[in-house]
């Protein structure tokens, strides 16, 4: 048993140290809240002042981080999408934030965060202009960094609209060393790989993973469950080809968490949670937390699969086994303990369904056998033995996450 912990805690530590960007974030997932997939470009105040791009939506979004408790859980980036800036650069060539929007500047909104306990992420785009046509980094990447810097920014996340794709393999690197150069730590998101797999390029995730702590591998997320499976098929697809570079320090990034938004009901929502925790991804919302309803903000607070996110070795999980007709199995293993999602791709009916832990993955030499919770209903399911068949049914476009762990007595 011992042996197996071991073997994954040096092989990712053999990673990160291999291919880890070397700022000494992300360590685990970051969690937080991103404005995009709610908010998108909206920039009329003057008709839509609670859910225009300005710096009272996010005051307002870190306010509920604070107050209804998910800072505490872990959720501690407020990040700014596309559409803050001026339509242009100043004389100096630098970029600013829309005056109108933001009239207190973007130092005094990362200091309203930091003051809170929280922390300031920003977006801007490799080409020359960004995806909504706002000014790009392209020939400014180290004044871009040294601005981030002095506003006091926690996370950049850079596009790659408007810009040659070839040009990415050197250019995500070069923004990276500018942005350690300033000697702030600003975590590095890219969306590099999403922009090579467009275009049919190779994708060199060692490369990637040494020069962004997140990034995105796939098309936008959208509000619908219908994006939510698409994503989840790529990543079962595909996961071979970064999984072995994923771990503290560099994480995929399959995009937002749209819980509580339109369209997710309450089960599929509890399966793209689970989904994201599987497969340890960045847990950044997009919502209004404003006027969540509080079974959806029960499950983003959800402590027990939170903590499968977030556990120290990083290791990625991936589809292992279909256990019946539209229920497939996915396991990550975590710190001495392995996370089991059932997840039912169906779309009418329960399905119910017989598995072997030792096909599932689990260790067949444990000598005590295995104690089972579920993470969602916190129901103990009792202790097992190692050659257990298990037995559960899962709701259509649901998920059953079990956590296995050592049992400390038969």
């Amino acid at each position: 048993m011992k042996s197996l912990i071991q073997q994954a805690i040096v092989f990712v530590c053999f990673t990160t140290l291999a291919y880890g960007l070397q700022n000494g974030l992300a360590r685990t997932p970051p969690m937080g809240w991103l404005s995009w997939e709610r908010f998108r470009c909206n920039t009329d105040c003057d008709n839509h002042p609670d859910s225009c791009i300005s710096e009272n939506l996010y005051m307002a979004m870190a306010d509920r981080l604070v107050e209804d408790g998910y800072r505490d859980a872990g959720y501690e980036y407020v990040n700014i999408d596309d559409c803050w800036s001026n339509k242009t650069r100043d004389e100096n060539g630098n970029l600013n934030p829309d005056s109108k929007r933001f009239p207190s500047g973007m130092k005094a909104l990362a200091d309203y965060m930091h003051k809170k306990g929280l922390k300031l992420g920003i977006y801007g785009d490799f080409g020359s202009k960004t995806c909504a046509g706002y000014p790009g980094s392209l020939n400014y990447l180290e004044k871009d960094a040294n601005r981030f810097a002095e506003w006091g920014i926690d996370m950049f996340k850079m596009d790659g609209c408007n810009v040659d794709i070839s040009l990415m393999k050197k250019g995500y690197p070069e923004m990276g060393q500018y942005l350690n150069a300033t000697g702030r730590p600003i975590l590095f998101s890219c969306s590099w790989p999403d922009y090579e797999r467009g275009k049919g390029i190779p994708i060199d995730y060692q490369s990637v993973a040494s020069h962004c702590n997140i990034w995105r591998n796939f098309v936008d997320i959208q509000d619908s469950w219908d994006s939510v499976l698409k994503i989840i098929d790529y990543q079962a697809n595909i996961t071979d080809q970064w999984g072995p570079v994923v771990g503290p320090g560099n994480f995929s990034d399959p995009d937002m968490l749209i819980i509580g938004d339109y369209s997710l009901s309450v089960s599929q929502s509890q399966a793209q949670m689970a989904m994201w925790a599987i497969l340890a991804a960045p847990l950044l919302m997009s919502n209004d937390l404003r006027t969540i309803s509080p079974e959806f903000r029960e499950i983003l607070l959800n402590k027990e699969v939170i903590q499968v996110n977030q556990d120290p070795l990083g290791i990625m999980g991936k589809r292992v086994l279909q256990v019946s007709k539209t229920t497939e199995a996915w396991m990550r293993p975590t710190d001495g303990r392995w996370a089991v999602c059932f997840f039912n791709r169906g779309t009418t009916i329960p399905e119910s369904f017989s598995v072997s832990l030792k096909k599932l993955g689990l260790p067949v030499d444990q000598e005590l056998g295995f104690d089972a919770l579920d993470l969602f209903s916190g129901e103990y399911i009792g202790f097992m033995d190692s050659y257990a068949i298990f037995n559960s049914t899962v709701n259509p476009s649901g998920v059953r996450l079990f956590l296995f762990g050592p049992a400390e007595t038969k």
